[in-house]
């Protein structure tokens, strides 16, 4: 009959096994008390939550975490290693540990999601790889080339129209006159203020005397007077017509000396 304690427990690595994106099998013996406290710094570091579980335990948190594949994993003393963000990071945290040769640390096995089991080889090539974000970006490249190169063979013929386009305006300009220069603004000299005229005072306006010179008014009667001196000067016409009695006494006047 498992104790309240015990049952603590399974429930408490049931609940890291399902937020668990990676959960990694090592068997930690020949480790000493040092030497796992420097391991679980590490991991921490890491964001990996390493922990010592007995097996009989860890077999109750598997089958009631969905996950019975990683019973096939543990073997002997075993610590879990739980990566909650990037299974390539715990996976890697787990590695490098072993590979500086502090401990006799050594990985059984890994379990990704609802994955089957993976051996400590596969956990090795995983832990090789790089982080998920630059895995993401270099996948993300990989997509892009081909509309990347596509893109390219549709612009060529459009940046090559463009080129020669802008060759042919490069050329206008070059044979294009040169512009005349603009003339020279007139500068109109500044407009003098002219005094004010001085106001007409009214009341001495109407009180100034009429003068009773003739105005210009009196003129036509001087033009009256020029053309009455034609009429005048045509009276000495009757004198024309005298002439004729003159001749006459001068015929009766050579009568009268013939009759003699």
């Amino acid at each position: 009959m498992p104790t309240q304690q015990k049952m603590d427990r399974v429930q408490d690595i049931k609940a890291r096994l399902e937020r668990s994106t990676i959960a990694v099998t090592t068997s930690y013996a020949g480790i000493s008390v040092n030497q796992m406290t420097d391991l679980r710094r590490a991991m921490r570091a890491a964001g990996v939550d390493f922990t010592i579980v007995k097996n009989t335990l860890l077999f109750l948190a598997a089958d009631e975490a969905q996950k019975p594949s990683l019973k096939e994993i543990i073997q002997g003393p075993t610590a879990i290693a739980l990566g909650y963000e990037d299974p390539v990071t715990a996976a890697k945290a787990v590695s490098d540990y072993i590979r500086t040769g502090q401990s006799s640390l050594a990985i059984l096995g890994a379990i990704m999601g609802d994955g089957g089991p993976m051996s400590a080889s596969e956990v090795t090539r995983l832990a090789s790889l790089p982080p998920k974000d630059q895995l993401l970006a270099q996948l993300l490249g990989i997509m892009q080339a081909p509309i990347a190169r596509l893109l390219g063979v549709l612009n060529g013929p459009l940046q090559a129209l463009d080129n020669v386009l802008q060759a042919r305006v490069t050329q206008m300009e070059a044979e294009a006159p040169a512009p005349e220069p603009e003339p020279e603004p007139v500068v109109e000299p500044e407009a003098t203020t002219e005094a004010p005229e001085a106001p007409v005072d009214e009341a001495s306006a109407d009180e100034a005397p009429v003068d009773d010179a003739p105005t210009a008014e009196s003129e036509p009667v001087a033009e009256d007077s020029a053309d009455a001196e034609p009429e005048e000067a045509s009276e000495p016409e009757p004198a024309a017509e005298e002439e004729p009695v003159a001749a006459e006494s001068e015929a009766e006047a050579d009568g009268e000396a013939k009759s003699e």
